[in-house]
Formats: C-alpha cells, structure tokens, sequence
C-alpha cells in the first residue's frame, strides 16, 4: 500500500486479516490498529504495527488510504463517528460489521465518505472466508481492487454492483457455516442411532464434512457432479439420496431457511 492503513478492533477477524496482510508482504509500519484490550495491543505491537487504544491516540497529520472497521455492529454508533475526519475521495472506509448498510456509514461519516460494505464469514479465521462487498458512488476502481485485495488475505473475495444482494449474501454464505456445522451434528446423531458409538460417529460425521469440503474447494467440478460421482446406481448412497433429495426434503427446506435469513438480514439493517 502507498499510503497507512487504520484497522479498527483487533478481534478475531480484524486480527485474522492482519495475520494475512503481514503474511503477504504488508510492512507492519504501515498499520495502525486501534485496539483497547491492552493485552492484544501489545501482541499486535510485537508484530511491528502501531497500536493505540482509541482514534484519539492516531498521529494527528496521518492520512490513511483505507479505514476499516471490524467492531460489533452494536458498539458502531460510538466507534465510528470520531473517523469522520478522515472522510474524502483520499480514504476508503471498509466495514465488516454485519447488517450496517451504506447509508448507515455515510450519516455517521458524512455524505463526502468513500465506503465500501463487506459480509465476510467465520472461516476467514483459518484463511477460508468467502466475502461479498459492495461501495457507495465514490468508490474508484483502484479502491475497490485495494479492498477486494484486503479481503483476500482471509480467503476468496467477491464484489456485486447491488447492495440489496448482501442480505442474501448475509444469509447463504454469511450463517452457512452454521449450517455446515449443523449438518455434522445430524449426521453424528444419525450414526449414532444406526448403531455406532456416539464418539465413533462424531469423529466420522467431522472428518467426512471436513474432507468433502476440502474436495469440493480444490475440485473444479460442479457439487452435482462430485455428488453423482460418490453415487452408485442401485447402491447405498443412491438410497440416502432418495430420501434427501425428495420434493419435500433439502432442497425445498433450505429455500425456506435462506428466504428467513434473507428477510431477517433486511429486518435489522433497518
């Protein structure tokens, strides 16, 4: 980057993207994070970042290309303000805070703020994420392939036209791995009342879901076709199929948890 970068909250996904920045290169005197837990601010220090616990503690003469903010949504209303004074075609604010819309940043920034609006997910963690974002009008080309780049350090990124779309985003790949890891439970549960051993069962539901994602992420095939190439004609996992895949069964009861979480994800941004 050319010019410093401000991250705001140092938790676990504004630490796991610096993890990734500093991994890729990024110089460690061009970061700033605003953290107030004294103990993680001096764990990012060791890293060679500046640390502050508030804005007020940033160089007055600093002028940052990029302003990210990876607070709870619900402290938003009294973290963010203060970095107003930042707002112009110069900064991009970065938001990875679930359900505040753009409108919402450029009342608390001001209508001159460049933002940016991104709906990571949980595995960024392990440098797995998927993240979705969108930006206001003043968000140039360059600073919309510079976000898609921080972004990218945690895992695949990608960029729609339409914030409308991120409610849909929030409520697929967002709560998805909540659903991946419900679909571990059932599975143990269901080897379980087969006949295994409650322990043998959870071991196997984990390391398949774990293994079959790993295959699907490096495969270049479509989930059908991996699905169909696991599936014998007449076998045991034909018969399974049957069962999932009936009118009335995953297909239609997913649609539904995505339409609810869509709706949900709209509720609250307001």
């Amino acid at each position: 980057m050319d010019s410093p970068l401000v991250l705001v909250g140092g938790g676990k996904m504004g630490g796991a993207m610096l993890e990734g920045w500093l991994a890729q290169g990024l110089a460690p005197a061009s970061v700033y994070v605003i953290e107030p837990s004294e103990a993680a601010a001096e764990a990012f220090a060791a890293k060679g970042v500046h640390t502050a616990s508030g804005d007020d503690g940033l160089p007055t003469d600093l002028r940052p290309g990029v302003v990210i903010f990876a607070v709870k949504p619900q402290v938003m209303d009294a973290v963010a303000p203060p970095y107003a004074r930042f707002a112009g075609p110069d900064t991009v604010f970065l938001s990875i805070a679930a359900g505040k819309t753009i409108g919402y940043f450029e009342r608390l920034l001001g209508a001159g703020a460049v933002i940016v609006r991104a709906m990571p997910n949980t595995p960024a963690a392990v440098g797995r994420g998927i993240t979705v974002a969108c930006g206001n009008a003043g968000v140039s080309d360059a600073q919309r392939d510079q976000c898609l780049d921080l972004l990218k350090a945690v895992g695949a990124a990608e960029w729609v036209d339409d914030e409308g779309l991120i409610d849909a985003v929030t409520a697929l790949s967002g709560g998805g791995p909540a659903y991946v890891f419900l679909l571990a439970e059932v599975m143990a549960k269901a080897g379980a009342a087969a006949g295994l051993p409650a322990d043998l069962a959870e071991r196997l539901a984990r390391a398949t879901v774990a293994g079959a994602g790993e295959l699907l992420r490096q495969s270049t095939e479509p989930a059908s076709t991996l699905r169909e190439n696991v599936t014998s004609p007449g076998g045991t996992t034909a018969e399974a199929l049957r069962i999932l895949m009936a009118d009335d069964a995953w297909q239609p009861l997913m649609d539904r948890a995505i339409a609810a979480a869509t709706a949900r994800s709209k509720e609250l941004a307001g």
